[in-house]
C-alpha cells in the first residue's frame, strides 16, 4: 500500500469561508471576535469559578467545568482561523493544518458527546437516588467517566482522521466552507471513499447513538421519579436541576443532526454554513449563559466572587 504522504498531491486547501463580499469582511471579523471573546470569558470563567469555590466541588459542577473547558477548545479549533481569514484575507490552510483541525474538532465534539451522557447519568443519580448520592463519595466514578470520555473522544477522532486523510486529494483543493469538515473532504477525494464513509458513519453514529440512548434512559427515570413526587415545589426543583443540561443537549444534537443526518439532496451550502456557525461558535458561547442563568448556585457564587470583596 502506498503511504499517505506519497498518495497525497494536495499540499494545502482553500477555505472559501462565509462570504466573499469585501464590505462584509470587517463587520464579520468584529462579530466573530466578540463571539470568541464571550466564549473564552464565559467558559474559562466558569472553570475558574468552579475551581475557586469549594461549595461547587460536586459531581454536577465537576462535569460542568469539563463541558466548559471542552466548549472553549471546540470553539478555538474553528473561530481563530475564521477571524484570521476575515482580517487578512488569507483563506489558505495547509494539508497538515487541515488534518489537525479535523482531529481536534472531532475530538472535542466526541468528548462533549460523552460528557453530556455522563452528566445525564449524574443527574439521574442525584434525582432518583438522592440519599445514596449524598452519602457516597463518587469522586472515583466521576474521574473514571471523565477519563473515559476523553480517551474515547480522542480514539474516535484518531479513527476519523486516519481514514479521511489516508485518501488521495488532487482533483480539487477548494473547500466550500469556513473549516475543514469530513463530509466535504470526502467529496474532494478521487479515491474510493465508500470504506471511509462507512467507518465515519459507523463510529460517529455508534458514539452518538450510545450517548443519546443513555441520555434518554436517564431522563426517562428522572421524569418518572419527579412525577411520583407529591410536592409541587420538589417537582419544580427536580425539573430545574435538569433544565439547563436538557437545553444544551437539544441545541447540540438538533443542529448537528441537521448537518450530518439529513440527506445531501436536502441541503443548501449557505444554509449549512449558517447552521455550522451556530453549533461550532454560537452554542459554545451560549452554553455558559444557559448553565449560569438557570443555576442559583453559580449566580450566587459569581456575585460573591466579583462583588464580595468589595463590600466586605
Amino acid at each position: 500500500m502506498t503511504s499517505m504522504g506519497k498518495r497525497t498531491r494536495v499540499k494545502e486547501f482553500i477555505l472559501l469561508g462565509l462570504a466573499d463580499a469585501p464590505e462584509l469582511q470587517v463587520p464579520f471579523f468584529i462579530l466573530f471576535t466578540l463571539i470568541y471573546l464571550i466564549t473564552m470569558v464565559g467558559n474559562l470563567g466558569m472553570v475558574a469559578l468552579i475551581s475557586w469555590d469549594s461549595h461547587l466541588h460536586t459531581p454536577m459542577y465537576f462535569f460542568l467545568s469539563n463541558l466548559s473547558l471542552v466548549d472553549f477548545g471546540y470553539s478555538s479549533v474553528i473561530t481563530p482561523k475564521v477571524m484570521t481569514g476575515f482580517l487578512t484575507g488569507n483563506k489558505v490552510i495547509s494539508y497538515n493544518g487541515c488534518a489537525t483541525q479535523v482531529f481536534f474538532f472531532v475530538a472535542f465534539a466526541c468528548i462533549e458527546n460523552y460528557l453530556l451522557a455522563a452528566t445525564a447519568y449524574d443527574h439521574q443519580a442525584a434525582v432518583c437516588r438522592p440519599l445514596h448520592y449524598n452519602t457516597t463519595k463518587p469522586s472515583n466514578v466521576c474521574a473514571a467517566l471523565e477519563v473515559g470520555s476523553y480517551v474515547c473522544g480522542f480514539l474516535d477522532s484518531m479513527t476519523h482522521t486516519y481514514f479521511t486523510f489516508n485518501l488521495s486529494f488532487c482533483r480539487s483543493n477548494v473547500i466550500h466552507h469556513f473549516f475543514c469538515d469530513i463530509p466535504i473532504l470526502l467529496s474532494l477525494s478521487y479515491s474510493d471513499t465508500h470504506t471511509t464513509q462507512w467507518v465515519v458513519f459507523l463510529f460517529g453514529g455508534f458514539s452518538a447513538f450510545c450517548a443519546i440512548l443513555l441520555i434518554l434512559k436517564s431522563y426517562l427515570f428522572i421524569f418518572i421519579t419527579i412525577l411520583r413526587i407529591n410536592s409541587a415545589e420538589s417537582q419544580k426543583k427536580g425539573f430545574s436541576t435538569c433544565a439547563s443540561h436538557l437545553a444544551v443537549v437539544c441545541l447540540l444534537y438538533g443542529t448537528a443532526s441537521f448537518i450530518y443526518f439529513i440527506p445531501n439532496s436536502s441541503h443548501s451550502m449557505n444554509r449549512d454554513k449558517v447552521v455550522s456557525v451556530f453549533y461550532t461558535m454560537a452554542i459554545p458561547m451560549l452554553n455558559p449563559l444557559v448553565y449560569s442563568l438557570r443555576n442559583k448556585d453559580v449566580k450566587s457564587d459569581f456575585r460573591k466572587a466579583t462583588w464580595g470583596q468589595r463590600f466586605s
